[in-house]
């Protein structure tokens, strides 16, 4: 008989585990079906963009990434300025651009970011991997898939020379750029591939080149060279620009050794020790289909693939499955209904055009030979620190991403990643992240922008609003599940302006400190003040985001973060029609009464 699981993981990569961390996150249990007899020990990407360590830190495993991992600071700008063939410093800048994250870019390898995903998902409720099953074929009853309660999915696999077979009602494609699933499915990547090839390599080297701890991009009339310092020290990785009409199956390490040293002159360069390296031709292509009747949904590399200067692949595809991971376990909990699946095929199919079309800019940026001076090569080079940053994508309208504008809060973006800024926890006066009350823990936010609350005015407006989130017909008894904590699905946050030593506990609507936990105590972590703060100085996280004090605004927050709705404070009704455009009502009258205060 066929094994029976609600969701089938085909391949144990970023996308997968990222999408099964939130699974896990949500207590559900996966399948996850990976080729290899064990975890991944030497993973070939390395970058680590600030909005995916952005995602760690929301699942709790920031710290670790942070410790074990090189912080990347600055880029080093080399290049030929006349014909003597010495490269010489032309410039350096801030890797990451003020304001743009509250976290670094960092480097580590992807053995060991996949190693926090496994490690948090086993934290969370035991899940783990099927290692060592090949999946042979996938296929979708099309009829069966109308049925929201079906199983329509089989999967055929192979352990140990047996034949297994799996139905579930939902798989995520996430088996690399050869992905068996695109191919038994009939879909084909499209786009183009270029002449270019680029060598890779992992080394220790020994040089006289003064920025070999940095991240370094060197143009010079042998080639192009970046350079990226790995974490422990000494590791670092090259990347090598091969000479016109090279054939990549033919490069050989010594080749891609004497390119880099070429490059290098006059400095000396040896490689005492190569840990990994290959060489590619330049490719970037995307899937014609990212689902097969919304049942099966491609992810990573098995929809999208590019050159890796830019650092992408491995952040884009981890954010793939970061996307679907939390809309599959709603789902599934039965919060919200299937169709909230078409906005992973409208939001990150975008996104992967957007990555290809990105790439194509970026691998020309870096070909040598091109008309581009060392100004104006840092400055394209600078210009696209926000997009390599992971800080771009902007999701379009549908059921759970609102129209609007910015006239309320002219730095937050509908469609887009909520920032965060400096502010003080009232209950406490410790100075946080904004983004550390937005954890990935499945819940929605409706955050208050409330201003001044001292003033009658806006002190009323809030009250207006805290009555509205706190009534029978509100979204949040409308929507939470029967039994659960008042807070479980959607969370309330205040986050004030002005002195918090002049606003007592009491002046706030008890529905931002509810009584929650099997204690039934209450959570009192759920107001900030954007206000001065002892020891780190004042966020302005007002200024920030562009909220007006005197005028406030309601921001619904998506469990992953991004922006879904800005509202003004006086349209709090729309907070109940917005959550009614895809969740289920979880209630029958008689309504359960909840109480807020001790």
């Amino acid at each position: 008989m066929p094994e029976k699981v609600d969701v089938l993981i085909c391949g144990s990569g970023s996308a997968g585990l990222c999408a099964a961390t939130w699974l896990a996150r949500y207590g559900l249990i996966c399948k996850i079906l990976e080729r290899r007899d064990g975890p991944m020990k030497m993973g070939q990407a390395d970058g680590v963009q600030c909005r995916t360590v952005e995602i760690f830190d929301s699942f709790g495993i920031g710290e670790e990434l942070l410790r074990e991992s090189y912080h990347v600071v600055e880029v080093v700008f080399w290049a030929n300025q006349d014909d003597s063939g010495v490269i010489r410093r032309t410039g350096r800048a801030a890797d990451t651009q003020p304001g743009l994250s509250y976290q670094p870019h960092v480097i580590l390898n992807q053995a060991r970011i996949n190693g926090l995903l496994l490690e948090a998902m086993d934290r969370f409720n035991g899940q783990g991997v099927d290692y060592g099953v090949k999946v042979k074929d996938v296929r979708v009853d099309e009829v069966k898939a109308k049925d929201p309660d079906a199983y329509p999915v089989t999967v055929v696999a192979e352990r140990d020379g047996e034949e297994v077979v799996f139905v579930a009602k939902y798989a995520l494609a996430c088996d690399g750029a050869h992905s068996v699933v695109r191919k038994s499915l009939g879909f084909n990547m499209v786009g183009d591939s270029s002449d270019a090839v680029w060598g890779v390599m992992d080394m220790v080297p020994r040089t006289d080149f003064p920025d070999i701890r940095r991240k370094t991009t060197i143009r010079s009339k042998a080639g192009t060279l970046l350079i990226i310092p790995r974490e422990g020290g000494t590791l670092t990785r090259f990347y090598i620009e091969l000479p016109p009409g090279t054939n990549a199956k033919a490069v050989k390490l010594e080749d891609l050794q004497k390119q880099a040293q070429n490059i290098f002159h006059p400095y000396k360069t040896e490689f005492v020790e190569t840990a990994w390296w290959s060489a590619y031709s330049i490719g970037q292509r995307y899937a014609d289909f990212f689902h097969k009747d919304y049942r099966v949904f491609l992810a990573g590399d098995s929809c999208h693939t590019h050159s890796p200067k830019a650092g992408q692949g491995m952040n884009v595809s981890l954010q793939d499955g970061y996307n679907i991971g939390w809309k599959l376990a709603l789902i599934l909990k039965g919060l919200a209904p299937p169709s909230l699946l078409e906005t992973y095929v409208l939001e990150r199919r975008k996104v992967a055009i957007d990555l290809i079309n990105f790439d194509r800019y970026f691998s020309t940026l870096f070909k040598s030979g091109a008309e581009t001076t060392p100004e104006q090569f840092q400055e394209g080079f600078v210009k696209s620190g926000k997009y390599t940053a992971g800080l771009t994508a902007k999701y379009d309208k549908s059921p759970i991403t609102a129209d609007g504008s910015d006239d309320l809060a002219s730095n937050i973006t509908i469609g887009m990643r909520l920032p965060s800024a400096q502010v003080v926890r009232y209950c406490d006066s410790k100075p946080v992240q904004l983004a550390e009350s937005v954890k990935s823990d499945g819940r929605w936010r409706v955050i208050a922008f409330a201003g001044d609350i001292t003033a009658p005015e806006r002190s009323a407006k809030l009250n207006a609003l805290g009555k509205y989130l706190s009534s029978a017909d509100g979204p949040i008894h409308k929507f939470t599940p029967q039994g659960s904590d008042v807070d479980s699905l959607i969370e309330p946050i205040f986050v004030g302006h002005g002195q918090r030593h002049a606003v007592e506990l009491e002046q706030i609507p008890d529905c931002f400190y509810p009584l929650t936990g099997k204690n039934h105590v209450r959570d009192l972590h759920k107001m900030f003040y954007d206000d001065e703060s002892y020891n780190k100085g004042h966020g302005h996280a007002y200024k920030f985001l562009g909220i007006k004090p005197e005028q406030g605004a309601i921001v619904i927050v998506r469990p992953d973060q991004y922006v879904s709705a800005v509202l003004s404070m006086e349209d709090y009704r729309s907070i109940g029609k917005f959550f009614e455009g895809f969740l289920i009502p979880q209630y029958s009258l008689p309504v359960r009464k909840t109480v807020y205060r001790l």
